[in-house]
């Protein structure tokens, strides 16, 4: 039998988990005061899944703040009495009552039920921290986690969390909350967020999440999907889905927070399918997600047969695995190693249902779909894949989809070179004129564009002070060549590189 948790209270208390984020606040229960208690080694060594140099940092501290970072930083027991004294308000009792802890059984220490851990963010308004409560991991458990698991903020979240694009909405989903990070940080630039889970421990996490940082303006509702908000829409809708792609059959644990319980990648399919009715005009949805490329199709070509043609879409594809690395990336995440006698029935179970489907390949990225407020001018249909490393995609979406919208009346009149980009000349030993002119830009996407001399002076001359029109014409009289000549080559890539953000309007 598969393993699961012990049960949360399904609404926290109001005064516990208020005295609980009074006694963390008093107690400084924060990244950087953590980080110097026990030394950055030993805080680097925690992120690797090795606690020992914490441990040995703090092995004779038993202020307030070392018995919380053991306790809730590591899921350690801790004695009756230094609980107690690191939680006045609290207590013990309360925080068996929030459900994040028992009594041993001599009755003489606390255990932890779940962990706490400070989650810095940053958006458009700053930098900021929240507390955030998920389950035991593995580390604190000292076994595989249990199927119901409810995970902390993981690389997935933090993806996410910064390509979420930053706008002001009235209403937004957060669909498969989890702990409820994503609702956490939409909630900030939103007037009402309703956050769903098909797990009701999850939802007991996120709404104690939410009362323990302050946080009014999220609810709560259980249910699969897109049944909890039926006939209703949004103007932003996010979703860290259970989209790992995972074999149904015995022997293979089936986790709440990342399988979706379908076969292959039809979860991401049915998200995609189903979203159009519940955006409202002008509304966004982002998630992440894993599609498969078969003979027949590749993942990105089967994804894109799967959005409403009546939307704007841009996905972007992260990276690609084969059947083979898929399975194994997987079954580690599940604490499952090579050693183990399990690690190759896993492995035989995963390739067995790949082969069955003739998957070749899966690939992973995050998919964007807007309806737009204006149902004339044309969509947005951009699909492609993207290796190297982003810097603020949320902006460089926003900015993109902008970029989309103020051309659908053909290129503006006058265009200014974004402030991040910069050219590089490659010269052949002895050359005058370069063989290779690049255009790179510092932020956003990062991306390299070959250019030729025509194109680079007219990036070059975009500074705001001549037209488009102006421009060209004086490029044609330079290069004498026939203006409507130039103007046929130029204006489709002028067109890319507004649309990559090379250029802005001005």
């Amino acid at each position: 039998m598969t393993a699961v948790s012990d049960a949360l209270p399904p609404t926290p208390d109001p005064s516990l988990a208020a005295a609980l984020a009074a006694d963390l606040d008093a107690a400084d229960f924060r990244s950087e005061p953590l980080r110097r208690l026990w030394g950055e080694e030993a805080d680097d060594a925690l992120g690797r899944g090795v606690r020992e140099p914490l441990l040995r940092a703090i092995a004779r501290d038993v202020g307030a703040l070392a018995t919380l970072g053991r306790f809730f930083a590591l899921g350690m027991p801790q004695p009756i009495a230094l609980v107690d004294q690191a939680l006045p308000r609290l207590g013990f009792e309360g925080l068996i009552g929030l459900g994040l802890a028992r009594l041993s059984d001599d009755e003489e220490d606390v255990t932890p039920s779940a962990l706490i851990r400070p989650q810095s963010f940053v958006d458009a308004d700053g930098i900021g921290e929240w507390w955030i409560a998920s389950d035991l991991d593995e580390l604190a458990l000292g076994s595989a986690l249990p199927a119901d698991h409810v995970l902390g903020v993981g690389g997935a979240s933090r993806t996410l969390a910064e390509l979420i694009v930053p706008m002001p909405v009235a209403r937004a989903l957060d669909l498969g909350t989890g702990c409820g990070i994503q609702a956490l940080l939409v909630a900030r630039h939103a007037g009402e967020v309703i956050a769903t889970d098909i797990s009701a421990r999850a939802l007991a996490f996120a709404e104690l999440n939410a009362r323990l940082n302050g946080v009014s303006n999220v609810s709560f509702r259980q249910g699969s999907m897109f049944e909890p908000v039926a006939d209703e829409a949004f103007d932003l809708i996010v979703s860290n889905p259970p989209f790992v792609i995972t074999p149904r059959v015995d022997g293979v644990t089936a986790y709440e927070y990342r399988d979706g319980g379908l076969i292959g990648d039809a979860l991401v399919e049915q998200f995609v399918q189903d979203v159009s009715a519940h955006l409202t005009p002008g509304g966004i949805a982002q998630l992440l997600g894993n599609w498969e490329s078969r003979p027949t199709a590749t993942g990105l070509e089967r994804l894109e047969s799967w959005i409403d043609p009546s939307l704007d879409a841009w996905v972007i594809q992260r990276e690609e695995l084969t059947p083979l690395g898929y399975a194994e990336l997987w079954i580690r995440d599940g604490g499952t190693t090579p050693r183990e006698d399990a690690f190759g029935r896993m492995l035989e179970a995963w390739l067995d249902d790949f082969a069955e489907r003739d998957v070749t390949a899966i690939g992973f990225g995050y998919v964007l779909l807007r309806r737009p407020a204006d149902p004339e001018p044309a969509r947005l249909r951009r699909v492609e894949t993207v290796s190297q490393p982003l810097s603020a995609p949320g902006r460089a979406l926003r900015d993109g989809l902008d970029a989309h919208d103020s051309l659908a009346d053909g290129i503006p009149h006058t265009l200014i070179t974004a402030a991040d980009v910069t050219e590089a000349r490659h010269f052949m030993p002895g050359d005058d004129d370069p063989s290779v002119i690049e255009l790179r830009q510092g932020g956003g996407f990062g991306r390299t564009v070959s250019v030729d001399s025509a194109l680079a002076g007219f990036v070059g001359a975009c500074d705001g002070e001549l037209s488009v029109t102006q421009i060209v014409a004086a490029l044609a009289d330079l290069f004498d060549v026939p203006l409507v000549d130039l103007w046929n080559d130029l204006e489709p890539r002028i067109r890319r590189l507004v649309l990559d953000g090379f250029l802005v309007a001005g």
